[in-house]
Formats: structure tokens, sequence, C-alpha cells
């Protein structure tokens, strides 16, 4: 019974994760619980996650006369932070208007590195994430791709002139091929979901504020990302650093050299 009753409570504070997830929390208090064990108590109990199919109206207009850069991200497989970024833009939909959310994740962690939300989709909605991403993360010049898709405000000569600037290269999805930027795609899969869908904002200052929350607070700091061996993306940047940075076993912390 103890273990039904851990597995309600959990469901009902994370009531869109679905049963694995669940089940990683199980085991991060210490259960010892199989996936299927999970959900069929969430079957039994009619505690499965709540989903609701996403409408995505178009954001970017692909139709300019800028420069349509090659997908330089098709085959990479980051290793590292930093190395590739990929941006997106959806709406927010307000109580009686539209607001534009634009976001940078970092590909190897799926963190969300910059963000802005605005009124309009001009340019400077993109650049603010964008602006935002580079000055936290300070990428090394000549290592980062950021991938998009070909809309106006990642073609445009502002947005080109930034990148080349911090000695980013960038790079763009193939025409009729949405699933070249899938993880940016998942991320808003996701904001939606589990943040806007279920959410009345009542205001520009209040969509920001309350996504800002979820973006900052729950997404990058605790929502437990299956991609990631279901650590959140923060963990698994702090992780993995620390495994690189940590000494072979058996060696010390420092090294003399002869």
């Amino acid at each position: 019974m103890a273990l039904r009753d851990a597995i309600q409570r959990l469901t009902l504070e994370h009531r869109h994760y679905g049963y694995r997830r669940i089940t990683a929390l199980l085991r991060r208090e210490g259960w010892c619980v199989n996936a299927k064990r999970v959900l069929r108590i969430t079957r039994e109990d009619n505690l499965l996650c709540l989903k609701k199919k996403a409408y995505a109206p178009a954001t970017t207009d692909s139709n300019h006369g800028w420069r349509v850069y090659p997908n330089l991200a098709r085959r990479m497989i980051p290793m590292a932070p930093d190395r590739l970024w990929v941006a997106d833009i959806t709406y927010i939909r307000l109580e009686r208007a539209f607001v534009y959310l634009a976001v940078v994740l970092d590909a190897y962690s799926r963190k969300v590195v910059g963000w802005a939300l605005a009124d309009h989709l001009a340019a400077s909605l993109a650049l603010e994430a964008l602006d935002r991403a580079l000055a936290i993360r300070r990428p090394v010049p000549d290592q980062l791709v950021h991938h998009s898709d070909r809309g106006v405000q990642y073609a445009c000569g502002d947005y080109a002139r930034r990148l080349e600037a911090a000695g980013v290269m960038p790079s763009m999805s193939r025409g009729g091929c949405p699933y070249d930027n899938a993880k940016a795609e998942s991320f808003m899969k996701t904001l939606k979901t589990e943040e806007v869908d279920g959410s009345a904002y009542r205001d520009l200052a209040d969509a920001r504020r309350q996504v800002g929350r979820f973006i900052e607070e729950v997404y990058n700091r605790t929502r437990l990302h299956s991609a990631l061996d279901y650590l959140s993306p923060m963990e698994f940047e702090e992780t993995r650093l620390w495994t690189a940075l940590a000494p072979p076993t058996g060696a010390t912390a420092t090294t003399t050299v002869p």
C-alpha cells in the first residue's frame, strides 16, 4: 500500500509525467520498482498523465530573400555543452491576444540557455533570446553551431551578423523537413503540454513571469528528461562536467611532471 500511496502522491505532484518518469522519481526515493508495475498501478487508479494535442500555427516566414545556410547539424552528436544550439519560435495564447516565445537550447543537455517573450514576431525577439544565451554561456568562437528553421527572423542580416561577431556557425533545416529541428520542437511540445495548456495568462507580463518560472525553475532545474537518463538539464550538465573533471580511478587530482 505504501508504494501505491507514493505513486499517487508523485503523480498528483507531477501530473504531466508518464509512468517512466514516475518510476525514476520513485527510484530516487529509494523504491525498488520497475516501470511495468508503476504503469499497472497508475492504470488501476486512473492516474495516467494529462496529455493534450498541441496546435502550432506558423510563426516564421521562410519566403524571403535572405541567405539560407546549409544544414550543419544534420549528423551532429554534441559531446559537450555549447557545441550545438537549436532555436525556435512558438505562440502563446493570452485571454484576448497572442504573444510569441523565442528560445535557444543547448542540444547536448536540452537546457534552455536563452529565451524571450514579446507581443511581436520581429527579428528583435529572436535576437533577444540569442543575446541572453551568448551573455550567459560565452561560447568559444568557431566551436558552436547555431541551428534553426529558415524563418526570416533567423536569416535576416542582423541575426547573421550577431552570429558572425560571436564566432558562431549558422545552420538551417532543409526545406520541408521539420524533424531537422526536432530537439527544439520537442521542448515546445513539453512547454505547451506541461505549462501553457493548463494556464490562463492575463497579459504579457503575467505570461513572461509564469513561462519564465517554468523554464528556469521547472524545465532546466527539476524536470526529468528521458534522453538524459532521467536527469534534468542542469543535473546532466553538472554530472557530466564532474565526471569529465574527476581524475581516473586510482589517480590523484594533481600530476607531477618529471
